[in-house]
């Protein structure tokens, strides 16, 4: 470092320093600006991370899309003049000009509260020069008693031969139609989204999973149904699958397995193998902080980590879900503590309710039956619903729907909320309410239905 950055008079001095502009980065901002701190954001990027440019917000776009395009399959059964079981053009390029400008609008009012509220925004990557000290990329140093490292983080390719070949999540997004054929490797989230878009939108998906099922997080129950769902509209999964290589032949791509045989035939192969956190260059040796084997910054449960005044929000910590309101969260309660007057703010990471955006959702919070009988032994009860929604069954389709109750004890204490079905995402953000504030299965009992929904079905269970 040169004896100018030695200087303390040329140093830009701010309350709070940000390392990372997407959604736990700006709340963190937004959130101590509001207490009247001086707060600077370092973001080489476009603002908003993963989740704004290549993660929640146009894979919802895509979802949005794809679940038109699968209506309109059932639009003729309605009484539609539509032609049934026949591909509808889908103008994809057309579609992503809607949805970047949908983006640019998000940019735009990030700015504008930005600037509101006079954060300085830096676009250049920034690292850790010491306590109290931040560089930036062209020498620039900043110096704050606060810290917040909110760098994200990236997909991963997998390390076997031919890995270059693939395609990762952040590539979808620049696809400008629906390859025919498609192999996605992986048996997560961002896997079963991806290939349920991709399927209603024209492609021939296969899933390769090493485990025997998918979403090894949600309820197996549900899974299940889920898998059922998948193969009836046509998406190929193969469970315990390990790839090999992945190779360019004549007619495409080809997966090699670790058993010895070969698929090919692929227009596409998309991993969808994990993520992995931006912790590389952050300097973090500089004030003494050491990630896990995964890349993970430790952090207690206050978002701080070993380093003085140095805090870690969310997927660069590993804490909690990685979801985006569990990085905004965390980023807003850190900052309450820090400059609004509340000691005693934290995250609080139980019963975070999330979804993913399968066709149709899945969606959950609280206990899995297993994580229950795992912990309550016999004490646990399980109440269910199956059933073909109203829309499903007119159309006669035999997409199915499960919605599953866990308890426990005397009371029946509600552990677990699990839907799988149309509309699971909307539902279940009130239900989760619920379950935060302890109620029972007689509190849904004594809640009068609304008929006829889907939703209703979770106050009917017995």
């Amino acid at each position: 470092m040169s004896a100018a950055r030695h200087d303390d008079s040329a140093l830009l001095h701010f309350d709070l320093i940000v390392l990372g502009g997407g959604s736990g980065g700006l709340a963190a901002a937004f959130r101590a600006a509001e207490h009247g701190q001086r707060v600077a954001v370092l973001e080489p990027q476009p603002l908003g991370g993963t989740c704004v440019n290549v993660g929640c917000v146009p894979k919802k776009a895509m979802w949005l899309a794809a679940d038109l395009r699968l209506r309109m399959g059932q639009a003729a059964r309605f009484g539609f003049d539509l032609p049934i079981d026949t591909q509808v053009a889908f103008d994809w390029p057309s579609f992503i000009t809607d949805r970047q400008r949908y983006i640019h609008m998000i940019h735009e009012s990030y700015r504008t509260r930005l600037d509101r509220d006079g954060i300085l925004v830096l676009p250049s990557r920034g690292r850790l020069a010491g306590r109290d000290r931040v560089e930036c990329e062209d020498g620039t140093c900043l110096t704050a008693p606060h810290i917040v490292l909110a760098a994200g983080s990236h997909p991963q390719r997998p390390d076997i031969p031919g890995a270059a070949l693939g395609a990762i999540s952040d590539d979808f997004f620049r696809w400008c139609e629906a390859p025919p054929r498609v192999a996605i490797i992986g048996g997560g989230y961002i896997a079963i989204e991806l290939a349920g878009v991709l399927q209603a939108l024209g492609s021939q998906v296969d899933v390769f999973v090493r485990e025997q099922r998918l979403l090894r997080q949600a309820d197996a129950e549900l899974v299940a149904q889920l898998q059922e769902n998948y193969c009836q509209q046509g998406i190929d999964l193969v469970f315990g699958y390990g790839l090999k290589a992945l190779h360019r032949d004549d007619d495409g791509l080809r997966l090699e397995a670790e058993d010895g045989t070969s698929r090919g035939g692929y227009d596409e192969v998309m991993f969808a193998t994990g993520r992995r956190p931006n912790t590389a260059d952050l300097g973090l040796d500089t004030v003494g902080i050491t990630p896990d084997a995964a890349g993970n910054i430790p952090v207690d449960a206050w978002q701080a980590t070993p380093a003085p005044g140095v805090y870690a929000v969310g997927d660069i910590c590993g804490c909690g879900p990685t979801l985006t309101p569990v990085a905004i969260a965390a980023a807003r309660r850190l900052c309450d503590r820090l400059f609004g007057g509340k000691p005693d703010a934290k995250l609080d990471a139980d019963n975070v309710p999330s979804v993913v955006f399968s066709h149709p959702p899945l969606a959950m919070v609280g206990m899995t039956e297993a994580q229950a009988r795992a912990q309550y032994g016999a004490d646990v009860h399980i109440y269910r619903s199956n059933f073909r929604p109203m829309r499903e069954a007119l159309a006669e389709s035999s997409q199915r729907s499960l919605f599953k109750l866990v308890c426990t004890g005397d009371e029946r204490r509600v552990r677990g909320i699990h839907l799988l079905g149309d509309a699971a995402d909307e539902i279940l953000q009130g239900f989760a309410v619920a379950l935060k504030m302890g109620a029972t299965l007689d509190d849904l009992h004594d809640t009068i239905a609304i008929h006829p929904t889907s939703a209703e079905e979770v106050v009917l269970m017995r």
